[in-house]
């Protein structure tokens, strides 16, 4: 007899008064060392592979939700976004402004700074150096570029030569920063900086280029197949304003994790506890801004890769909507899920790097019809008013759904503070068929992953990579063209819901992770690991951005009883920048305390 199938009710005709919330439970094994090493061999044996996959997938009920499952509706093959209304209190953009004029109409829409309030403050409390600290400091001599270019060399020399390593850059060239740096300080010398970004240190994930550094996306071989010959999009344009590239950060192989254990480079460790995760992918670029290296760095985010590093490491991570940003140059050029996005230690700094990098390629401007860009102006009067406004969206059974109830309370206490202070409306929401969702997700990025470096893994290069990479990989060359189209079924369905709960809430606030960041285990060190459950754990809230393509950012609002940093994710509707980066602006104002980091280097200070 036939499987019995699950026949799914047409989208319009769900009642989401009888949604229960299902709490996500992940059946697969923990594996490190040895133990994993002989796991790939067996998961890559073709009949006994291809059982051991299957079995997992059954655990997972993705054939029951794939196959065997009637989904009415058409698919969805990329995000489809329904005209979005204007939104208040903003400052305009254009696409075709030079970065350099873009990111000064940025620094206008700041609050007023004032030097005296920031260098001069109590040195007490800790806080994080601005971009506009470090400008203030070059323009009025009080250190040049090419000064804290010798700091900044050194503090990631020292990071790299540590025991147990903790390297932050996967290619890093001393000299050419120290060229870099003698350019600006030329340039300020003269009187004739290039813009507010001009002697900034920023780092580059592994996966976008950067000339003339290779990018490997943290494997040992991609460089052989791929050469860099220019710089992506989005760095080209903060070169233009003077940034200054240090190099390319360390990553997770590929971005095929959530941890950032690399044993091709080494891992790199989170600054707030050497013996945890950064989280991943974009690990070396949340450690580098949260140990003070950097103003801020390039990642990517397919699966919360930029959200995920910025709330375990403490920092501030921008995903913007799909198509907002032009990801030509990237190892995930041609996705549906991918987005380069910028992290940074503060929501100012967040705006500053997304003035200048934005703008949406020619295919995406035609295909996707994104909405004018634009900035909140945090300077107006009007701030205030927006802010109470808004209605903020709840679910509050997902919401609780953490490994640790300090996540939560954090993020209900940080929701409670916004509230009362600015007079905000808390809707209570039902989000439906959140395990469809994740499903469909894994199969879409897995797939696309898959398909995009088919010739290589065939060539002989799937042996050179990690083994949890392997595990991916098996796992993804076993879905078919079909799971893939009923992926984007629920693809379809899910931005339905989503379009729907935008009709009665503004944003949707979530933790950013359901836990904080976890213990690296020794045996993952030279080897890896495979940990679908903590996987699981740092993704629960992060897939609706990615699937959907919805601007996301992460603030951090606290710590947990181990000092460890949590952070709250706001999510916008399409194209929507502004408003959830007022939100997180709001929300980073509301902390009463911000923690140094165990490993932290005070590069202005230095000077």
């Amino acid at each position: 007899m036939g499987n019995t199938k699950r026949v799914m009710l047409p989208v319009t005709e769900v009642d989401l008064t009888a949604i229960k919330y299902d709490p996500l439970r992940i059946e697969a094994p923990h594996i490190t060392g040895l133990a994993l090493k002989f796991f790939v061999k067996l998961v890559e044996l073709p009949l006994i592979g291809s059982l051991i996959i299957g079995h997992l997938k059954k655990q997972n009920k993705m054939n029951e939700m794939l196959r065997d499952t009637v989904i009415p509706e058409p698919p969805m093959f990329r995000p489809e976004f329904p005209p979005q209304e204007p939104e208040s209190g903003v400052v305009f953009l254009k696409e075709d402004e030079k970065s350099e004029d873009r990111v000064e109409i940025a620094t206008g829409c700041l609050p007023q700074y004032d030097p005296a309030n920031n260098l001069g403050s109590d040195s007490t409390t800790f806080r994080y150096w601005k971009i506009r600290d470090y400008a203030y400091s070059y323009r009025s001599k009080i250190t040049t570029p090419s000064m804290l270019a010798e700091h900044v060399i050194c503090a990631i020399e020292e990071f790299s030569n540590t025991k147990p390593a903790t390297p932050l850059l996967i290619s890093f060239d001393a000299e050419d920063v120290r060229k870099q740096a003698s350019a600006s300080t030329q340039r300020f010398e003269e009187g004739n900086p290039l813009s507010i970004l001009d002697g900034i240190f920023v780092a580059i994930k592994d996966d976008i280029d950067c000339y003339p550094h290779p990018s490997n996306g943290a494997t040992t071989w991609l460089h052989e197949v791929r050469r860099v010959k220019k710089d992506a999009v989005s760095v080209s344009r903060l070169r233009r304003c003077g940034a200054i590239l240090v190099g390319k950060a360390n990553m997770h192989e590929l971005g095929m994790g959530t941890t950032g254990v690399n044993p091709n480079y080494g891992s790199a460790r989170n600054p707030h506890d050497l013996k945890r995760y950064t989280g991943g992918s974009s690990s070396g670029p949340a450690a580098i801004v949260a140990s003070g290296i950097c103003s801020a760095a390039l990642g990517t985010d397919g699966g919360g890769s930029i959200r995920i590093p910025s709330s375990l490491c403490g920092v501030v991570g921008l995903k913007t909507t799909y198509g907002r940003t032009d990801i030509k140059g990237a190892l995930c050029d041609g996705g549906t899920v991918e987005i380069i996005g910028p992290i940074a230690s503060n929501v100012e700094d967040i705006i500053l790097i997304y003035a200048t990098i934005f703008g949406s390629s020619p295919a995406d401007k035609i295909s996707l019809n994104p909405s004018t860009p634009c900035l909140p102006d945090l300077s107006s009067h009007e701030n205030s008013r927006i802010l109470g406004s808004l209605r903020l969206g709840k679910y509050t059974e997902w919401f609780n759904d953490v490994f640790s109830p300090d996540i939560s309370n954090n993020c209900e206490d940080a929701l409670n503070m916004f509230s009362e202070t600015h007079g905000s409306k808390v809707v209570e929401i039902v989000i439906p068929e959140l395990d469809e969702m994740r499903t469909a997700h894994i199969v879409s990025i897995g797939s696309e992953a898959a398909a995009s470096l088919m010739p290589d893994l065939q060539d002989g290069k799937g042996k050179k990579l990690t083994l949890d990479s392997r595990i991916n990989f098996a796992l993804f060359n076993s879905f078919t063209s079909s799971d893939y189209v009923a992926a984007q079924r629920i693809r379809r369905r899910i931005m339905y819901y989503h379009t729907e709960l935008f009709k009665n809430v503004d944003v949707i606030i979530t933790p950013t992770t359901g836990m904080t960041a976890p213990l690296i285990p020794e045996s993952a060190l030279k080897l890896g690991e495979s940990n679908m459950k903590v996987t699981a754990n740092l993704m629960r809230f992060i897939v609706s951005a990615n699937l959907l393509g919805f601007p996301a950012i992460s603030v951090p609002v606290g710590y947990d009883k181990q000092g460890l940093p949590i952070g709250l994710q706001i999510i916008g509707r399409p194209w929507c920048e502004a408003s959830i980066l007022r939100l997180a602006a709001a929300f980073e104002g509301l902390r009463m305390e911000t923690k140094k980091p165990a490993s932290y280097f005070d590069i202005l200070k230095l000077t």
